[in-house]
């Protein structure tokens, strides 16, 4: 059994920057993915935190991308050729919207993953995610607008705040 979330990172990155495209040319394009793929993996880690869960995804499959296309107005690939959509994952691409459209949420997503499987070793790094700078923000002003996000995040945000430790900040 593998562990490896690999396709199911790359094909729900492809499904965001589709779906939120850059806005610029290709560095444009390099930055909004590499912020997309940077949340997805955030995400990905937190739905399948042992590595065992990430072998039963492997095996089942993560569900595709239909109901996420329905909710974007972006419907079915009209020649069938795009099988990556079939690696989307709905819960994750969810969970990366929240993480994309509020730093602080994002921010707590990170804090999770401390001491889990998938961070031993080599430690993540998540800068863009975390603090993107002007660059990062003007090529990702789709794929990080709280707005547009809004159908695809609030699909199963409760279920994000499920696994996040608890916000302890106060407000007035």
């Amino acid at each position: 059994m593998t562990a490896d979330l690999s396709p199911v990172i790359a094909a729900t990155t492809q499904w965001l920057t589709r779906s939120f495209p850059a806005s610029g040319g290709a560095l444009a394009s390099a930055l909004c993915e590499v912020q997309a793929r940077q949340a997805v993996t955030v995400a990905a880690w937190l739905r399948y935190p042992t590595a065992m869960d990430a072998a039963l995804v492997g095996l089942a499959g993560p569900g595709g991308s239909a109901r996420l296309d329905g909710v974007t107005g972006a419907g079915a690939d009209p020649d069938g050729a795009a099988a990556w959509r079939t690696w989307v994952d709905e819960v994750v691409t969810s969970w990366a919207a929240c993480l994309l459209a509020d730093p602080d949420m994002a921010s707590r997503a990170v804090t999770a993953l401390a001491g889990g499987t998938h961070t031993t070793g080599a430690p993540a790094e998540f800068r863009r995610l975390l603090a993107p700078d002007e660059s990062d923000q003007k090529a990702a002003a789709l794929l990080r607008h709280p707005d547009l996000l809004a159908p695809v995040a609030e699909l199963h945000r409760s279920r994000l705040l499920d696994r996040l430790p608890p916000d302890h900040t106060l407000t007035a």
